[in-house]
């Protein structure tokens, strides 16, 4: 498995000391902060155990595995499993996905427990802290669960979508208002996904700490 490229091309601050990496698939993005930030700590969220299991083969002790999927409150939930694992998501696969990325219908469920960050992460992470989120539509739910978490957080990167791929997930500006009211700015918009008409489907943003209070 190769580490992420697309990501290599984003402004990151090069000195973190934590990366929180929600939605880790099977290692990509965390192989490519291991090799962009080597003295991080990497700590690394994956509800599937296939996936998980291959992070772990990848990485070894280099990175701290949770094999739980990150919501606003803790519990189980059910995850619709895609017959693309990395597109599987508590929500519903919706039609606008499946017709955009062919191959990710449902292939099966499975129950998951779900934890939240501030519980997870619990003492505050040494900073600065690079928080990571691609969670196929619930981006607004993991922040939700993360007020503490992200008082220690830098810079965000941040899947978002333009348009509903799973049923009854938040957009793109709902994302933005939360964490401009949780004080970061947006610093960029990066690797845009376009549908076949040109419209913009998902992208990935960049969110900084602003100095100082929103407003």
């Amino acid at each position: 498995m190769a580490a992420s490229v697309e990501h290599s091309r984003i402004p990151l601050r090069r000195d973190f000391r934590t990366v929180l990496d929600v939605g880790a698939s099977r290692g990509q993005f965390a192989l490519f902060a291991a090799n962009r930030f080597p003295g991080a700590h990497i700590v690394c969220f994956e509800p599937l155990p296939g996936p998980a299991a291959d992070l772990r083969r990848v990485m070894g002790d280099r990175v701290e595995v949770h094999e739980t999927a990150v919501g606003a409150a803790a519990g189980t939930a059910v995850i619709n499993v895609s017959a693309r694992d990395d597109s599987s998501s508590l929500l519903p696969i919706g039609a606008r996905q499946r017709r955009e990325f062919p191959g990710t219908e449902t292939e099966s469920q499975i129950e998951v427990p779900v934890t939240t960050l501030d519980q997870a992460i619990g003492e505050a992470p040494d900073r600065p802290c690079l928080l990571k989120i691609d969670v196929q539509g619930l981006e607004l739910e993991v922040l939700k669960g993360a007020g503490s978490t992200l008082e220690q957080v830098d810079e965000a990167l941040i899947e978002c979508s333009f348009v509903e791929l799973y049923e009854g997930q938040a957009m793109a500006d709902e994302v933005v208002v939360f964490l401009f009211e949780a004080g970061f700015r947006l610093a960029g918009v990066h690797e845009v996904t376009h549908s076949s008409d040109g419209t913009a489907i998902q992208a990935d943003f960049l969110f900084r700490r602003a100095i100082g209070p929103a407003g």
